[in-house]
């Protein structure tokens, strides 16, 4: 679950982060009287939307007067913004947050995040801050600081002072690095987040500090125990479909193609995809059903599955171990029936039951197309697409 920035900088504030002195609205009205409440010429104006490079889309707009502020914020408040990380349809805009401006001196790239591979948070740096993390990483790698954290004792003083040296920093800006970074760590810890993002963390005129940008993840799976976490969610940014099958209980994360996947199982999902996209095909979704799926969750999946447009024909990959084939082919007939399909659906089951699944769809008399193999499914499924 993704925060604001100003959700993520209150968190930042409760843990004694700087950040910019600001104010969220939802009106050119309130936008004007947060100016007025901010004091100063100047301010800057922020679309807040669940997507990075809102600066090169025109989401944050730093603005000379108060005429300028009302109609940025008239501009921005109630369409979509496109970044490249949302396209092609971009996030409604219900929320700016407005913020006093600083005298910057440098910019850093702050964060911490979980590293798979050494299943260690890892806390990475780079002195080149306001630009794509992902950009310095292949363009010079050699500017990007790793301290990987144990997890029994934390971040330690000597990584923060690593850190702090390796990133030019100086005199008492050292320890307030130290002080800021080991902060982060605990507010990571104690609130279960999967990631958090400072780009940029700048050094201010005056040699101080401050968050000028942030972005939180939480851990879905902590949810349960982070109540108030939980609360702010924003489900007005969650894609329709993705909001849908969270209510549903299925595992289902939206993509561009035109082929909608149902799986049983997240590894066989991800074959799934990869066999559709090496026979020229392009996934629309991916879409773990789980093992115990029943003739109502296949129906509730093909919904959310149909429910994207871009889709002309499905996929249905299911593997009959902990249920038998026989019971998935009729929650596929009910399914079909009921949610009234019209493009083609290609059935591949494997397992327990596995004939007798196959005789069901097809004696059904729906237009369901039977494939041997997940080979063979996949390069049905990509002509049928066609």
């Amino acid at each position: 679950m993704n925060l604001h920035e100003y959700q993520a900088k209150t968190l930042l504030r409760e843990c004694g982060i700087s950040t910019p002195r600001g104010i969220a609205v939802v009106s050119a009205e309130q936008a004007g009287a947060a100016a007025d409440e901010l004091g100063g010429d100047a301010w800057v104006v922020k679309a807040q939307i669940h997507a990075g490079g809102r600066g090169k889309a025109g989401g944050v707009r730093l603005v000379r007067s108060r005429q300028a502020l009302l109609e940025a914020a008239s501009d921005l408040l109630g369409k979509n913004l496109v970044t490249y990380q949302n396209a092609p349809d971009g996030q409604m805009v219900s929320r700016l947050l407005v913020e006093e401006t600083l005298e910057i001196s440098r910019e850093i790239y702050l964060s911490l995040t979980v590293d798979r591979e050494s299943e260690r948070v890892v806390l990475v740096a780079s002195g080149s801050g306001g630009m794509e993390i992902e950009e310095i990483a292949k363009t010079a790698p050699e500017k990007i600081l790793r301290e990987v954290c144990d997890p029994l004792w934390g971040l330690q003083d000597f990584q923060c002072r690593d850190l702090a040296f390796g990133l030019g920093l100086e005199g008492k800006q050292v320890g307030a690095f130290s002080a800021l970074a080991k902060g982060l760590y605990r507010l990571f810890i104690a609130s279960d987040l999967s990631m958090v993002e400072i780009n940029p963390l700048v050094v201010t005129v005056d040699g101080s500090l401050v968050a000028l940008d942030c972005k939180i993840g939480v851990d879905d799976n902590a949810l349960y125990r982070r109540r108030v976490l939980a609360e702010l969610r924003d489900a007005s940014q969650d894609d329709p479909k993705e909001a849908a099958a969270r209510e549903a209980d299925l595992n289902y994360i939206a993509l561009s193609g035109t082929i909608g996947c149902m799986v049983n199982g997240a590894g066989l999902a991800m074959a799934t995809m990869d066999l559709i996209k090496l026979h020229g095909g392009m996934p629309a979704n991916f879409l773990d059903v789980g093992g115990g799926a029943t003739a109502e969750t296949v129906a509730k999946a093909f919904k959310i599955i149909l429910s994207d447009t871009h889709v002309k024909t499905i996929l249905v990959n299911i593997f009959g171990g902990i249920m038998r084939c026989d019971i998935i082919a009729e929650g596929i007939i009910t399914a079909v029936k009921e949610v009234g399909v019209s493009v083609p659906v290609v059935v591949r089951l494997e397992g327990t039951n596995v004939d007798l699944g196959r005789k069901m769809l097809q004696d059904s008399g729906l237009s369901i197309i039977s494939a041997d193999g997940l080979t063979d499914a996949a390069k049905r499924a990509v002509a049928a697409a066609q």
